[in-house]
């Protein structure tokens, strides 16, 4: 994995190279409708929380849920590729250019993390939180605005993101076999910004180096299930709480044809 984005940092350097190293022509305009595909790598970021509540009915000791609450607290990282298309349209005043672009790809990013710790009270007996995060796609619809220098089109952009999150929590222990999981799958929004390089060829055709950073927010969901024995019996006064936030940085370089 990291050497993949490695190749695709290295690309984004290659068309920021561009801008420099080819020959500047006299076309600056930028006008009308385009589209394209891109491809890129992503660096996932993402702060997961499991915590529970003591009750006096419940199955924990007092010292146990300060502690499932510092384990249940883990930093996810998920990185991978990202690749898709997009489509947009400019429109320009001398040198400031401005419009929007849509753009629809995959965007595999999948990582979990797992702790293990003694419970305070009942040593040598411990309990494990694992807890996981995934998304598959990515959808973005964003206003861009530059400025033009020559063939070459500075630009900053901003607007709306949309990816389906997965994030899952389960947490188990070797006391008496207890078990509680908790998840969300939605379609999560979030706010994107970022900016790029975009550098005309030919006529038609330009290649862009891009940086956008993506801001999803925090998903949270609660649950009562709490098992534990053998049959089982059920703890509903011990209330668990889940949440994860995810963060992305992402890097990719394109192409575009213009008409």
């Amino acid at each position: 994995m990291l050497k993949m984005l490695r190749k695709v940092l290295v690309g984004f350097a290659v068309t920021l190279t561009l801008t420099v190293t080819v020959t500047a022509s006299t076309e600056t305009d930028w006008k009308g409708i385009y589209f394209g595909g891109n491809l890129g790598g992503a660096l996932g970021r993402s702060t997961a929380n499991t915590s529970t509540v003591f009750s006096p009915t419940g199955y924990f000791a007092t010292t146990s849920v300060p502690a499932i609450a510092s384990t249940g607290r883990q930093s996810l990282q998920p990185n991978g590729v990202t690749a898709g298309g997009q489509i947009g349209t400019n429109f320009q005043i001398g040198s400031l250019v401005f419009g929007g672009e849509a753009d629809f790809g995959s965007i595999r990013l999948k990582e979990s993390a797992s702790g293990t710790t003694v419970y305070p009270c009942c040593s040598p007996t411990n309990f494990t939180v694992t807890q996981s995060i995934k998304t598959d796609w990515l959808f973005t619809a964003r206003a861009r605005g530059g400025y033009a220098v020559g063939n070459a089109l500075v630009y900053l952009t901003g607007g709306l993101g949309t990816t389906q999150l997965n994030y899952q929590a389960v947490f188990t222990d070797t006391f008496a076999t207890a078990a509680e999981s908790g998840g969300v799958d939605k379609r999560k929004n979030g706010w994107m910004a970022g900016g790029g390089i975009e550098y005309r060829l030919v006529s038609h055709f330009s290649v862009k180096g891009e940086y956008l950073y993506a801001d999803f927010g925090r998903v949270t969901t609660t649950t009562t299930g709490l098992t534990a024995f053998t049959p089982s019996i059920a703890y509903p006064s011990n209330g668990w709480t889940h949440t994860a936030a995810l963060h992305k940085n992402i890097f990719r370089s394109g192409v575009n044809y213009r008409w």
